[in-house]
């Protein structure tokens, strides 16, 4: 069976229940606005995949929501890590920093070899 998605984007989704948490960390922020930050910082992530990772987290309590009003429009979901949250996000960026830290030592050392 062909892999259809490229690496880039099997990397992005085991990481992208960390790069929310890390986004909302900064102020509340609503689910378009988490794509269009994404984006923003380089991270192409369809809607279709935040707001299942937002349910995630919701789910595993690693998120507080609130409803605000919209400026004429509908009321929109606020998201804002809980304290769980803040917890799982020192964690996981800990074992990101090693684990990336690890993967560039063992290409950067082999990428400079003559083949």
């Amino acid at each position: 069976m062909e892999e259809t998605s490229t690496p880039r984007a099997q990397w992005l989704r085991g990481v992208l229940d960390m790069c929310l948490l890390a986004l909302m960390a900064e102020s509340p922020v609503y689910g378009y606005e988490l794509t269009v930050r994404l984006a923003e910082a380089g991270l192409e992530v369809a809607d279709g995949s935040i707001y299942p990772a937002l349910a995630r987290l919701r789910k595993r309590e690693l998120v507080e929501v609130e409803r605000r009003s919209g400026d004429g429009g509908p009321a929109r979901t606020y998201y804002r890590p809980s304290e769980a949250g803040m917890q799982a996000l020192r964690s996981w960026s800990r074992d990101w920093n090693e684990l990336a830290t690890s993967i560039g030592s063992i290409i950067n050392q082999n990428a400079r070899k003559e083949p």
